[in-house]
């Protein structure tokens, strides 16, 4: 059975993924941050899931994942690889500070390319593919998300490009874009906001105060009402196995709509609209 590599596995979707590929049959090494969490994960799932520790933004840690991807799959190589990991920091772009943009930048899009660039030998034994999550997010940009949705555009283009730089080879590489799920990453991105805040000078408050509380009243709705992450790990096996996969697939009534009609309306339009969602 095929191999798959999925990065963020501790939670949300990227543990949705790892327990129903695992459920199917395939061999699934799941990265997560801690032993906690590896060992959490391992009590759902059959013998056949395996843990590696890895922060996809320790540059050590990658290479371990990429020896360990090595091992595993010999001459056979790496049948999928599924980026997940990722945050959301919630801030006024005016205030946000740069620290906090780097941190959205690396985790979201920096780190994922570190992983590709390691695995990509064992993926081209295999003519495996590329999985990248990215979001409605990064096809639609709202205010108060800047640095998330600056992450999810740059995953956008960057896997436009990875798909053209590794056709010639068979690999397929797709993005697969959520709109509203019902992850942790919503809590804790709220809980992002809150410590950034108490960076912020007070005049922050006063120039964004009203959107910043639209932004969390927005992430409450999403974490109680948005699809079940299990949603989207159906999805991402579709595009594992499917003989001629999509280039994109959104998922989730709010993600069709935004990618097949709000987006293509005038900025002013859309800019009103998606201000106005809450």
């Amino acid at each position: 059975m095929a191999t798959i590599v999925v990065t963020g596995a501790s939670k949300g979707i990227g543990r949705a993924t790892a327990l129903h590929l695992d459920s199917k049959g395939f061999t699934v090494l799941a990265g997560v941050r801690n032993q906690a969490d590896a060992d959490q994960l391992r009590q759902a799932t059959s013998p056949r899931l395996q843990t590696v520790i890895v922060d996809i933004t320790n540059a050590a840690q990658v290479a371990q994942l990429a020896e360990t991807v090595s091992q595993v799959v010999g001459q056979n190589g790496l049948d999928g690889l599924v980026n997940n990991a990722g945050i959301a920091v919630a801030a006024p772009l005016e205030f946000l500070p740069i620290g906090e943009f780097h941190r959205q930048m690396e985790v979201n899009l920096t780190g994922h390319l570190m992983v590709i660039q390691a695995l990509l030998p064992s993926i081209r034994q295999a003519k495996g593919r590329i999985i990248n999550i990215s979001s409605i997010g990064g096809r639609l940009a709202g205010p108060m998300l800047g640095p998330y949705h600056a992450s999810k555009f740059a995953m956008e283009g960057l896997t436009d490009s990875l798909r053209q730089e590794l056709a010639p080879w068979g690999i397929k590489v797709v993005s697969i874009e959520p709109g509203a799920i019902a992850t942790p990453i919503w809590e804790t991105s709220a809980n992002t906001a809150d410590r950034i805040l108490t960076q912020m000078p007070a005049q922050a408050q006063n120039y964004y105060g009203k959107g910043m509380a639209g932004a969390r009243a927005f992430a409450a709705q999403a974490s109680k009402i948005g699809l079940p992450a299990e949603r989207v790990a159906e999805v991402i096996e579709r595009a594992l196995t499917a003989a001629k996969p999509r280039t994109r697939y959104p998922v989730g009534t709010d993600a069709k709509i935004g990618t097949r009609f709000i987006a293509f309306l005038p900025d002013s339009l859309r800019d009103w609209m998606l201000a106005h969602r809450r």
